[in-house]
């Protein structure tokens, strides 16, 4: 049983999840919005906004906090950016819209944007 256990675990191992969280959040930091499953973007959206939450400081030690999960050039855009038009929101940095169902295999779609 699940017991409250927070979090999907997609059928990968730890370190999957883990790298798997870091390139949507690098790809949604670069685009502005990326098309994922439902599932991904549920779990994606306290991800990225843990991450634009720590920008928003905008110091040398979260630009290295930023650094150890994305690369130089997503931090530079996150802190230099994005950050600054969230500076005054106290949250909900992201807008998850919902999609059809994929017609290969019937999963739900999403569209999760930075707003």
């Amino acid at each position: 049983m699940r017991k409250r256990k927070s979090g999907r675990k997609f059928g990968r191992e730890k370190d999957q999840r883990n790298a798997l969280m870091t390139h949507l959040a690098g790809a949604l930091i670069a685009n502005g919005k990326i098309r994922t499953t439902e599932a991904k973007a549920r779990e994606l959206r306290p991800y990225v906004e843990r991450l634009i939450t720590k920008a928003r400081k905008g110091n040398l030690a979260t630009r290295r906090d930023l650094g150890r999960s994305l690369t130089p050039r997503q931090v530079k855009v996150l802190v230099d950016d994005i950050a600054p038009k969230f500076t005054s929101r106290p949250g909900g940095y992201t807008r998850i819209i919902k999609l059809p169902s994929r017609k290969s295999d019937g999963a739900k779609q999403a569209i999760i944007e930075l707003l």
